[in-house]
């Protein structure tokens, strides 16, 4: 069984885009602590089992990556019922339960900004833009847990060529959808929404940036994004932005959604470093799920410097963090 680790716990008491957020609000009194872990043993007793949800959803034509690590992957379980999707809550188990009816059909993704071919593309067509691959990739959230996930997808760039971005565009922002009858978070002033993400051109067209569009050979869950996720291994798992509905070219950096909120502790670049902590919590070690420690050394860039840290040659990492 898979215990809550109360420093997991993010707060739920922002009331506007301004607050304060934080993100691990340590709870106090045994009275409480009891009732956290009563209540998340209970939604995993009690919600919606993915793995009986999405069983008919196969994909096909899928092919191994080079870029897949050795590592053991986490199990679907593990994967689909351990998430931050505020959209939805604020609790790490309610989101699988609570995203269980999230309607990803019709869907169309709108590209825009400095582009030469603005368009909207139904996820059907998205999907068929390239061959899908398993990629099997570390994923460590800035809160100081991490998994490794065999997720389905294919490079972010094979999306990008598609709107042929002018030479000016020097970004790409990301927005998720705005459905607060299918969220019921978005009905409130959890976070500023709709949530939103960028990377920097050449971030996002660097072959280790994929869409995920599935998981286990499986289309991919609603609570991990469904129907079209970033995934960006060597960044903090934030910048994975979920149910993308818009994808705009910018000159100038776009804001991001945990930026806004606190600037001093969740940075544009969001890079995993062991070297730089967070403001109240060290980012040395991680807890890798299902276990309840941080024994596991957290690796530069998550594991990918080999790959990625040509593109921050001459960057001071500390001030861009």
């Amino acid at each position: 069984m898979l215990i809550k680790n109360p420093s997991d716990i993010p707060s739920s008491e922002i009331t506007s885009k301004s607050s304060y957020m934080n993100r691990r609000r340590f709870m106090t009194g045994a009275a409480v602590t009891g009732a956290a872990l009563a209540a998340g043993f209970y939604l995993r007793r009690n919600t919606h089992n993915p793995e009986t949800v999405e069983a008919s959803a196969k994909l096909s034509g899928i092919v191994k990556s080079q870029f897949s690590t050795t590592e053991k992957p986490n199990s679907f379980k593990d994967i689909t019922t351990y998430n931050n999707y505020y959209e939805f809550s604020t609790d790490k188990y309610e989101p699988n339960g609570l995203s269980a009816n999230f309607r990803t059909r019709p869907w169309t993704v709108s590209l825009e900004g400095l582009v030469a071919k603005p368009k909207k593309l139904d996820i059907d067509a998205i999907m068929k833009l390239a061959p899908l691959e398993e990629r099997i990739y570390r994923h460590r959230c800035v809160e100081g847990w991490s998994m490794v996930i065999p997720w389905v997808g294919f490079p972010l760039s094979a999306l990008i060529k598609q709107a042929q971005p002018l030479g000016k565009a020097k970004f790409v922002a990301f927005e998720t959808i705005t459905a607060p009858d299918q969220m019921p978070n978005q009905k409130h002033a959890v976070l500023p929404w709709p949530y939103v993400e960028g990377l920097r051109m050449d971030e996002a067209m660097h072959p280790l940036a994929i869409l995920a569009v599935g998981l286990y050979d499986e289309a991919l869950p609603n609570v991990d994004g469904a129907p079209l996720r970033l995934v960006v291994p060597w960044k903090y798992g934030f910048k994975g932005i979920k149910a993308i509905v818009k994808v705009k070219f910018t000159e100038e950096m776009p804001p991001t959604t945990w930026n806004i909120m606190a600037a001093n502790e969740y940075g544009f670049y969001s890079n995993v470093n062991p070297t730089v902590d967070h403001p109240r919590w060290s980012q040395a070690k991680e807890r890798r799920l299902p276990g309840l420690f941080k024994n596991h050394e957290t690796l530069m860039f998550n594991g990918y410097s080999d790959q990625v840290a040509s593109l921050y040659s001459g960057m001071d990492l500390r001030k861009n963090y």
